[in-house]
């Protein structure tokens, strides 16, 4: 799903209108008709419809009679206020009670919201159980209380996606008291008060059970907070020609389940363990046989034909018990136990005929460790996914993943991207998106930051936005899982950057799939076995 700014929205609105020669008007018409029929049906006020993925709320509401349930328009005075009154109009002619509370007064409007507002109001002189009343001011807003409040349901039109100060005074009353009224809200483009390009919180926002977007879904229906204020998210067609939307070169997507499905394409009979690649992993250290062992065997529960474990000398037998399928390898060793670059030239001999190469989970950051991921980053010619200490290990020097001839994917949490950049933790998480797709276009490669809706940032300056985990993933040892299932789908053939979005997309939805049962408390080794089964339940509900 393609994710757009304010400012590209409003780029596209006016190539429509000006250049194509769509009156605003008739956009304006196209979104708040499209917005009635989201709306009757989120809210059961058309005949038959299915409630089984409706609140309490609103399934009460919807076994009363249409006739008999209020809608409250809460109508700014700019365009998003004009698209209320349009869906304002088509309530009324539906015969539902419907109260426009426009929030000025009828003279300060402009434009097509005036022109639909003058439309609404011939709409109210004829219906009895219409009105449009102005609250211009808070005097007016508590003489207005309850009227306002006793709506069944609100329709938000207030602030659009231009917003971007905070929301004071009046506005965040009403904002405010819409909130704390418990009545379910229908925001109309976007939930008022939410900052269209980040999902920031500008002061107050309006909690919204469902919004219809127009044209695109926005940056901040998606990130979080925004995601939390949102609800059901459905976008609506207003007539927005493609060749207008490809000139804007849309650079931000959001992961869904129809991108993954054609990624995994059926096995052809006659294959065998050689057709689906060897992955090399080389990982491990004194106290962390467990990172390794997540690694190399998520890495063959992805499909992955073969797969080979180095790890210091003294630390094979050790995982030998732990990995069955994969092979093991002893290597070079320090005296404390971590891998030395004494086993760089034993590594460049098993990376013969490997497809990819898997370098960091729990090997530490001594001396000679961070000497051999030096060297090995440097002069690996195929494709190497670089994860926790192997990414503590090259900090400071990324000269080395810039001069990279070979495909590189990096999988940093906040806190390793934080040590990548020379920022602090609080200014990745503050500009995730920003600092992300900057990093992979300087530096050429695949940046996986990883957190609550990971980032897949790409070298040619997309960023993929993955919908898919939860919170009871925050435990030891996920990032290893995450690690073994990127590095096995390229070990497969995928394409370096389809593989990264697929590795994150799975593992969150394994994730999901065990907090079914339950929030929190399973482990990383639980997300192993669930990787089959959730790639085959994926590809047969894309195929149904």
């Amino acid at each position: 799903m393609m994710l757009v700014t304010a400012n590209q929205m409003q780029r596209m609105d006016h190539k429509t209108i000006n250049s194509f020669g769509i009156p605003g008007v008739v956009l304006m018409e196209n979104a708040g008709r499209g917005a009635v029929d989201m709306f009757l049906k989120k809210f059961g006020l058309l005949a038959n419809q299915n409630l089984a993925n409706q609140s309490l709320a609103e399934q009460n509401l919807a076994e009363q009679n249409p006739a008999k349930q209020k809608v409250g328009v809460i109508a700014g005075r700019g365009n998003n206020g004009g698209d209320g009154f349009v869906m304002g109009r088509y309530l009324m002619e539906k015969g539902i009670p419907t109260t426009i509370f426009l929030l000025s007064t009828r003279d300060k409007l402009t434009g097509d919201a005036r022109t639909n507002m003058g439309l609404a109001q011939k709409l109210v002189e004829q219906n009895p159980d219409a009105d449009l009343i102005e609250i211009p001011d808070a005097g007016e807003l508590a003489r207005q209380r309850n009227r306002l409040l006793d709506q069944d349901l609100f329709v938000d039109a207030i602030f659009g996606t231009g917003l971007n100060t905070d929301v004071r005074g009046f506005y965040k009353e009403v904002i405010e008291l819409l909130n704390g009224s418990e009545k379910p809200i229908f925001s109309v483009d976007i939930p008022s008060g939410l900052n269209a390009d980040t999902g920031a919180i500008c002061g107050v926002a309006i909690r919204a059970a469902a919004t219809a977007t127009f044209a695109f879904a926005k940056i901040g229906h998606i990130l979080s907070p925004g995601n939390q204020y949102t609800g059901d998210l459905e976008v609506i067609d207003i007539g927005i020609p493609d060749f207008i939307v490809k000139g804007e070169n849309p650079q931000l997507f959001l992961m869904e389940p129809r991108d993954m499905a054609p990624l995994f394409a059926p096995r052809k009979f006659e294959s065998h363990k050689g057709s689906f690649g060897h992955l090399l992993v080389i990982a491990g250290s004194p106290g962390k046989t467990g990172a390794a062992a997540l690694c190399a065997n998520a890495a063959m529960r992805s499909g992955t034909g073969l797969v080979t474990l180095g790890v210091p000398r003294d630390l094979n037998p050790i995982l030998e018990s732990q990995v069955i399928e994969p092979m093991t390898v002893p290597l070079a060793q320090t005296p404390e136990g971590y891998l030395s670059d004494q086993s760089l030239a034993a590594i460049q001999t098993l990376l013969k005929g490997k497809q990819a190469l898997a370098l960091g989970p729990g090997i530490g950051t001594q001396g000679p460790t961070q000497a051999l991921v030096k060297r090995l980053v440097a002069d690996t010619r195929v494709p190497i996914i670089l994860d926790a200490d192997g990414l503590n290990c090259i900090a400071g020097h990324l000269e080395l993943i810039k001069a990279r001839k070979d495909p590189t994917v990096l999988t940093p949490h906040p806190g390793e991207m934080a040590r990548l950049t020379q920022k602090t933790t609080q200014e990745i998480q503050a500009d995730r998106r920003g600092i992300g797709t900057q990093f992979a276009l300087e530096y050429q490669v695949v940046l996986v930051l990883k957190g609550a809706q990971t980032l897949v940032c790409c070298p040619d300056g997309r960023t993929l936005i993955c919908p898919t985990g939860n919170p009871g993933m925050a435990s030891g040892g996920m990032g290893d899982v995450l690690t073994g299932l990127i590095a096995g789908f390229i070990a497969q053939g995928f394409p370096i950057e389809e593989a990264a979005m697929a590795g994150v997309f799975i593992h969150g939805l394994c994730g999901d799939f065990l907090a079914e049962k339950t929030p929190f408390g399973f482990l990383a080794s639980d997300m192993i076995p669930a990787i089959p089964r959730t790639i085959h339940d994926l590809l047969r509900q894309e195929k149904s």
